[in-house]
Parts: C-alpha cells; sequence; structure tokens
C-alpha cells in the first residue's frame, strides 16, 4: 500500500481514542486514515462529501460508521456477505470491511465518480473483501445473496427494502443506520417485514443521536418481500 497522508497528526490521537471507545483495535487507525486521506484528495475535485473538514470526518464517518460494527461480528465470523447501498464514498462499508475482515463487503453505489473514488481506494487499500458494484439499488441482479444489506443517511426504512430487500437472503437483515428513533417510518414498513429490535448507538465525538434499527421478514407472512 502506498498511500501519501497529509492528515494533521493529532488526528490519529483523536481515532486511536474513538477506537479504544467501540472496543476495537487502535491499530486500526492507520487504514482509516490512509482511506480518510484519499477521500480528502478526490474530494477536491468530485465532492463526494459535504463533510470537508478532516476532524469532522472523523467523527461523522469513520467513527460514525464503525458504531454499528458489533451487529456484524457474527455475519464476519461466518464470512458472510454485507451490501451497503448508496454508500456514496464507501461508507459505512469500507470501514466496516477494514475492521472486520471477514466480512466481505459489496459497496453499491450508481454514480460513476463515487464508483470510480472506491475501486482506487479498494485497490490502494488492499482490500481483498470488498468489491463495488456500479449499478442502482433496483437494478443489481443478485437476489438472495446477502446477510444483510445496510444503509446511511440513504431513505426511509420502507424505500430501502423496497429498493433493496430483494437482496437478502429468507433470514436476512437490514441494519439500517438512522439519527434520531424512526417512529413514524417503523411504522410505515410494509407488509411481510418487522422490527427485529432496534439499538441506541454512541458515536464518540458526536452528541447527535444515533440508532441502528435491525428489520428482518415477518416469518408469519412467508413469501412476502
Amino acid at each position: 500500500m502506498n498511500v501519501t497522508n497529509p492528515l494533521p497528526p493529532a488526528l490519529r490521537d483523536t481515532l486511536e481514542s474513538g477506537l479504544a471507545t467501540l472496543a476495537l483495535d487502535r491499530a486500526l487507525a492507520t487504514p482509516l486514515l490512509d482511506y480518510l486521506a484519499l477521500l480528502l484528495r478526490w474530494n477536491q475535485a468530485y465532492n463526494l462529501t459535504a463533510v470537508r473538514d478532516p476532524g469532522e470526518m472523523v467523527s461523522k464517518h469513520l467513527l460514525d460508521s464503525l458504531a454499528m460494527h458489533p451487529h456484524v461480528d457474527a455475519i464476519a465470523a461466518a464470512g458472510g456477505c454485507l451490501a451497503d447501498l448508496g454508500t456514496g464514498a464507501g461508507l459505512p462499508g469500507i470501514p466496516l470491511a477494514i475492521a472486520k475482515p471477514g466480512l466481505h463487503v459489496t459497496l453499491v453505489e450508481s454514480a460513476g465518480k463515487k464508483a470510480r473514488f472506491m475501486r482506487e481506494a479498494v485497490r490502494q487499500l488492499g482490500l481483498t473483501n470488498v468489491r463495488v458494484a456500479e449499478s442502482r439499488i433496483e437494478a443489481l441482479g443478485e437476489p438472495g445473496r446477502f446477510d444483510a444489506i445496510t444503509a446511511r443517511a440513504l431513505a426511509t426504512l420502507p424505500l430501502i427494502i423496497e429498493l433493496g430487500g430483494h437482496l437478502l437472503k429468507p433470514e436476512g437483515r437490514l441494519l439500517a443506520m438512522k439519527g434520531a428513533y424512526p417512529v413514524d417510518e417503523i411504522a410505515a414498513l410494509p407488509p411481510g417485514w418487522r422490527v427485529q429490535g432496534t439499538q441506541a448507538l454512541r458515536v464518540p465525538g458526536l452528541a447527535a443521536e444515533r440508532h441502528l434499527v435491525t428489520i428482518g421478514r415477518d416469518p408469519g407472512a412467508p413469501g412476502r418481500a
């Protein structure tokens, strides 16, 4: 790996502290900062993310993505597959793939410039457990492939299921990253789907609310999607 990293040295301390708070290895700071350096460089020309301050990126992108990491442990341990829908610049998929080498991550993104960035990031970071699918979510022809799908700031829960529910295995789950608890979105879930659990997430360096909502097929309504 040959990534030029121009980031302020203090960012490493902030990131390492956040990783420790999340019960993750501080050594992950090196590849995560390499990813962040690439994102900053490409963002100057391609406007991949509205967040441009490196310090904000550590909390709002890296640590925010990693706050859900315990919820993919079982999938990673089994060598399972996760699809990150509408991933943008690779969030949360790339940080999760860095933290969980056993997790096979597919980054689904229709915007060509973002897909090009992610392919370059995957190449430079040597992420053999990541692939980029340049596609609209609903057009991705891989039904029933994934143990889980996730989305971060993409759409409402019903719309995420409408677009990407077909990608899940019968027992697969949507791991949706949300801000405030999405009461109205949960009430509007389509038939055949139900909430399996919700978890308030604490993101080091962020005071804003974060929740992970886990949704799966309702066993009482087989065949619904």
